[in-house]
């Protein structure tokens, strides 16, 4: 059996991965592929926090077109990140993995609170933590949400799930002839202001030396090759 480099890591996903689609909703089909992705991981005895986004049911930038408040369009947000965590765990549920949903905005009848020292001790007992809310306070992304709690539950990477195997020097849907880049480190990530994770997650992670992984969630065994320490994706770094 492979053994893995990475005992704990932080899974960031995109609301976008358990749409439909049309891009939006939440497809129980895709559900089912990311749990059984994640499963694949746990088989190799990594234990593995999940934050995700919401972009598949709420994009709070639409209600400021609108002039909405940004801190009640951002509250929205973060209510839809629950729905998502929800979606994820009873599929990872019904492929025998025991989770545990937390969220950052108590709401008891649904999930747990998330205190820091539970989760930890659920990942110590095998289970999937997935953790609702973002950081339960407006102007913060998910991506700064992964960040934070990848620093207070000790991972040992941060991975960023997208679309894209890596950090290019342009848009690869755009220019077939981007190159893409190995590894990046922290500094190099934010002067090039790289679109896959915001500033401030990646300086979070720059000054608690926390690498990140930025890779393709669809490409085959992407994640198994992540966490056993194979190249793959760009990994940014000191």
């Amino acid at each position: 059996m492979s053994v893995a480099k990475y005992k704990r890591v932080l899974l960031k996903l995109g609301g976008e991965s358990l749409a439909n689609p049309d891009g939006f909703g939440i497809s129980p089909h895709m559900a089912e592929e990311i749990a059984a992705k994640v499963t694949a991981v746990r088989d190799l005895e990594v234990e593995v926090v999940i934050v995700l986004g919401a972009g598949n049911i709420w994009r709070g930038r639409d209600g400021l077109i609108h002039g909405m408040d940004r801190a009640t369009a951002d509250h929205m947000g973060m209510l839809a990140t629950v729905m998502n965590a929800l979606a994820l765990a009873d599929a990872l549920e019904r492929l025998g993995i025991s989770t545990r949903v937390q969220t950052s905005i108590e709401m008891r009848a649904i999930a747990e609170p998330y205190i820091r020292l539970r989760a930890i001790r659920h990942l110590e007992k095998g289970r999937v933590v997935i953790i609702g809310g973002g950081t339960g306070n407006p102007y913060f992304t998910t991506d700064t949400a992964a960040a934070l709690r990848a620093m207070e539950v000790d991972a040992d990477l941060l991975v960023k799930a997208t679309k894209v195997d890596g950090v290019y020097t342009e848009d690869p849907h755009e220019n077939p002839d981007a190159e893409r880049f190995e590894r990046l480190s922290y500094m190099e990530a934010l002067e090039m202001r790289v679109g896959v994770m915001d500033a401030t997650a990646i300086s979070l992670c720059m000054e608690n030396t926390l690498p990140i992984l930025v890779l393709n969630l669809w490409q085959p065994h992407s994640l198994e090759q992540a966490v056993l320490g194979d190249k793959i994706g760009t990994l940014i770094s000191g």
